[in-house]
């Protein structure tokens, strides 16, 4: 069995793996230099397609634009996230649906409720998450979720939902076990990134991911945010890139006691199916 952590961490995929980063902001002013290096360099290690993150109005637009040169190879999600629930007009939630009718439109979000910040007053994000959910209902697409230091009011509105909604993964997990169970219970899929690899605050995560149910786990990077703590060679930048998600999934397939190659492959199947995507 290969169980092992990688020498260099986002170095050659040594395994011949293919893996999908399914929460990029790819449209992120960071990558502007860069942008299409970076969907390169990922694809070389096996990282291959990514799905990009809508977190506005304008970024879903300049994400579902983008993704569009690239069939088959990028896909992007179409939402607002709870930060910028107070930007969203009357027309919002009619932009959102137009774009999902693109083809690689793959999921309504990232939308939620976010407490840790409140950048967006509650009620305000209360509103537009549960116009969003309805979208995802109405359109067939599954939920991209976010949620922190929100968990009851998410919950509630969720399980209100819960035989409507045709699917929906809690993109970047970083709760509880209470937490954990209740999003199973509802059906969600659970999406782990770097999280895990910091020794600060994600030790908790080291014996959470062994109660997620392998059909229901997907990995991400949400680039260019949580480089991996624990890599050996971190970017002097410190930006994280999808092609550091061969470390995510190493760090999990460690914990997990499960064969690396065998772990892309299932996070792999599950994201195919998960998204709709060939």
């Amino acid at each position: 069995m290969i169980v092992t952590r990688c020498e260099t961490p986002g170095a050659k995929n040594k395994f011949k793996m293919k893996t999908i980063d399914i929460g990029i902001n790819l449209m992120h002013r960071s990558f502007n230099e860069d942008r299409e290096k970076v969907v390169r360099d990922a694809a070389a290690v096996g990282v291959s397609p990514l799905i990009i993150t809508g977190t506005s109005e304008r970024s879903s637009v300049e994400a579902a634009k983008y993704a569009s040169r690239y069939p088959g190879k990028l896909f992007c999600t179409a939402g607002v996230h709870p930060h910028d629930a107070k930007s969203c007009t009357p027309n919002t939630i009619k932009k959102l649906e137009e774009l999902a009718k693109q083809d690689c439109v793959v999921a309504i979000g990232e939308c939620g409720l976010d407490y840790n910040r409140d950048f967006s007053p509650r009620d305000v994000q209360r509103h537009y998450f549960e116009k969003q959910i309805e979208l995802a209902c109405e359109t067939g697409l599954p939920l991209f979720l976010h949620e922190r230091d929100a968990f009851d009011d998410f919950y509630s509105i969720l399980k209100r939902y819960k035989n409507e909604i045709p699917n929906m993964v809690v993109h970047c997990f970083t709760g509880r076990e209470r937490e954990l169970m209740a999003y199973l219970e509802l059906g969600c899929h659970i999406g782990i990134t770097g999280w895990i690899c910091d020794e600060r605050r994600g030790k908790h995560l080291i014996d959470l991911v062994t109660k997620i149910p392998i059909n229901k786990l997907m990995i991400e990077t949400d680039a260019p945010f949580l480089t991996p703590r624990n890599m050996d060679e971190k970017p002097i930048d410190r930006r994280n890139e999808p092609k550091f998600l061969i470390h995510i999934l190493d760090e999990l397939a460690y914990h997990l006691d499960e064969d690396i190659e065998e772990l892309a492959e299932k996070t792999y199947r599950n994201t195919q199916r998960f998204f709709n995507i060939e």
